[in-house]
């Protein structure tokens, strides 16, 4: 699993300025839109709901925006009643595989801006399955605290984990992120919180099964600025590459 948690640690760090713009509000309402729409209004009763309010709450979305969103997903406010799941593939500079998950009401108008996105950041939307098969979907809990790791590792395994990995949740903030199957994943994370530990955030993640390591300062810049390029796009709501990039590379970068 090595590699991952540094991308997804840099968008999360990334994810505190992108607040500010208001994008991630944007974002996680049309997250709790499509939770609410196929899986029901009730946060008891709909775990990805749940997980999706909680995500709103910890980035600061106002109470108001979050009712909005699951009125609409619901149908008892408008309709977005066209808004879909969409899973794109592509590659980024240097052969880099890369996949983006969007939310859209129109197929084209979102097919049209990933394409542009892509090309003019040195790579290319490619046709799906061509890199997907190199992708993993699974089940993520971050903790965060000063870890005993036997302990940690024992509390994941019981919850039904089948891996960790410690890391630094945020800047000076050490935790670890345990890994589980998808249809796993609100089990785990209530035995984690039953066991005391601190829940930081749980989501569904897509894992490289290898990874690219970037070496390049310029071709590692054109990465950085493809990713930020697509998670900007108003239909995107995560991006997922495999490759990783070494300390000195990521301070010459960011």
């Amino acid at each position: 699993m090595a590699g991952h948690s540094k991308w997804a640690n840099i968008k999360r760090q990334k994810a505190r300025v992108d607040a500010v713009k208001g994008k991630v509000f944007a974002k996680l309402s049309r997250e709790i839109i499509v939770a609410a729409k196929y899986g029901g209004g009730d946060p008891d009763g709909n775990f990805q709901l749940r997980t999706a309010i909680d995500k709103a709450k910890a980035a600061g979305v106002p109470n108001d925006n979050i009712d909005r969103a699951i009125a609409k997903g619901s149908g008892k406010l408008g309709s977005d009643g066209n808004l879909e799941s969409i899973r794109y593939e592509g590659y980024g500079p240097g052969g880099v595989a890369v996949l983006v998950e969007a939310l859209s009401d129109n197929r084209n108008r979102t097919a049209a801006d990933l394409r542009a996105a892509f090309s003019k950041n040195g790579g290319n939307l490619g046709e799906t399955g061509c890199v997907g098969w190199m992708f993993e979907q699974k089940g993520v809990v971050v903790v965060v605290g000063n870890l005993d790791e036997d302990t940690l590792l024992e509390a994941a395994l019981e919850g039904g984990a089948e891996s960790y990995e410690l890391t630094e949740v945020d800047e000076d903030t050490p935790g670890a992120e345990v890994f589980c199957p998808p249809h796993h994943l609100e089990v785990l994370s209530n035995y984690l919180k039953v066991e005391n530990y601190r829940v930081k955030d749980i989501e569904l993640r897509w894992v490289p099964s290898n990874t690219v390591d970037v070496t390049d300062i310029d071709q590692a810049k054109s990465l950085v600025k493809m990713m930020d390029t697509l998670e900007d796009l108003d239909d995107v709501q995560s991006v997922t590459a495999n490759f990783d990039m070494g300390e000195e590379i990521l301070a010459a970068v960011f």
